[in-house]
């Protein structure tokens, strides 16, 4: 039996206090950063109603939600919703999986100030655990003084906005506290403006079971695994040792800029050790490869050419059913997250040779100097789509197409 839930999000300013003595002023949905969690079931029916309290419009983006084109909250779909105004979002999720809402007008600010939240989607065979835990990491760019760094900095527009503060649930590195010899599924959300994560669990082996389009056919094993901007990702981590005391934190990685610095972002605090009740984790999902590798691009997509196109771009119409071969050609000097809108694509190729695994996307990073081939399919939902580069500068500046999907 499928369920309608009702949403009522109101985007409002209000203080974000992310530390004991630290507040800024956020843009929040309900008061809150993240906003509230929205969960539902395969095939449920989600109507949200935003209100708009804002001193300037917004719109909301259903991230990595397969919607109907006219509720994906861009510009070309929809009008802002101006302040004062209520707009309803309603769609059907079809697809178990870590998705997240956020603003789609004036992103640079918007989400930086706190426009975001997760969303939930659950099958009928997720798997058996000790406890879930919503994990999303963001970051603020501050003054000296502590205030919130102004916005539109020149440099900023090139190499993205990068702050000296990492939060999780809108926290500055609070503790996760777990008891210890428990399993437990963490979803990652990076809902940062810029920031690449290159996740380490205190160098503690996890297993990746999901990314962007919901579970794997099987676990993959891993110390560190990179998080994009824009990028979600499943992992069971655990079991930790009684009393065991570990960092969640950011390897140093340069996505073009320098290698960044070690970053904590939580500490993970074990506690009395408890019976776990976790069951073996077998994954179910079939996933068929939609092209192999060696298949010829249908389109090439230059992301320098797409930075330097401006906001009026318009790439050639997709027919549905068409199986696409995207080419994506990063010759620029930086790594850029490409980011679809609305459909799943697969990862074919990476510089010539076959993708590491098989897994359903929104977002992939394309390294700079690299290529990347994607296939994807276009389902029976035509309307204007978009893509775009998720570091949000770089889609401020330009650095984004609109394509429309036909029959």
């Amino acid at each position: 039996m499928t369920t309608c839930h009702l949403v009522e999000l109101e985007a409002r300013e209000a203080g974000w206090q992310f530390a004991p003595d630290r507040t800024v002023p956020g843009l929040t949905f309900n008061g809150k950063v993240p906003g509230p969690t929205i969960e539902a079931n395969v095939g449920d029916t989600i109507e949200v109603r935003l209100t708009n309290k804002l001193p300037q419009a917004t719109t909301i983006h259903w991230h990595g939600v397969r919607v109907p084109a006219d509720m994906d909250g861009t510009s070309e779909v929809q009008h802002p919703v101006e302040p004062g105004e209520t707009f309803v979002y309603r769609f059907a999720v079809p697809d178990a999986g870590t998705f997240w809402y956020h603003s789609h007008h004036n992103e640079t600010e918007q989400i930086e100030r706190g426009l975001y939240g997760p969303l939930i989607v659950r099958g009928a065979d997720e798997p058996r655990l000790d406890r879930e835990r919503i994990l999303v990491l963001d970051d603020l760019k501050l003054t000296p003084e502590g205030e919130l760094a102004p916005f539109g900095d020149s440099h900023e527009q090139h190499a993205g906005r990068e702050g000296e503060v990492r939060l999780l649930n809108g926290r500055q590195e609070p503790e996760i506290e777990l008891p210890g010899g428990h399993l437990e599924r963490w979803r990652f959300v990076n809902a940062a403006n810029t920031k690449y994560v290159r996740l380490s669990i205190g160098g503690r082996p996890f297993s990746i079971i999901g990314t962007d389009g919901g579970l794997l056919p099987t676990p993959r094993h891993a110390t560190e695994v990179l998080l994009a901007p824009g990028e979600r990702l499943d992992l069971i981590v655990g079991p930790f040792e009684e009393g065991e005391v570990v960092e969640l934190e950011g390897l140093p990685y340069d996505r073009g800029q320098g290698e960044s610095e070690r970053e904590r972002f939580a500490t993970i605090r074990a506690g009395a050790a408890a019976s776990s009740r976790a069951k073996p984790t077998k994954l179910s999902r079939e996933i068929r490869p939609l092209a192999e590798p060696g298949t010829a691009p249908t389109r090439t997509i230059s992301m320098r050419a797409l930075m330097h196109g401006g906001h009026d771009q318009r790439d050639e119409p997709v027919r549905v059913g068409e199986l696409q071969i995207w080419e994506l050609v990063n010759d620029s000097h930086g790594d850029h997250p490409f980011h679809l809108h609305g459909f799943f694509f697969q990862i074919v190729e990476v510089d010539g040779g076959p993708a590491a695994f098989l897994s359903w996307e929104d977002t992939v990073n394309v390294p700079q100097g690299s290529r990347v081939k994607i296939a994807w399919l276009a389902d029976d939902r035509p309307g204007r789509w978009m893509y775009h580069c998720h570091i949000l500068e770089h889609h401020a500046m330009g650095m984004m197409a609109n394509f429309d999907v036909v029959r």
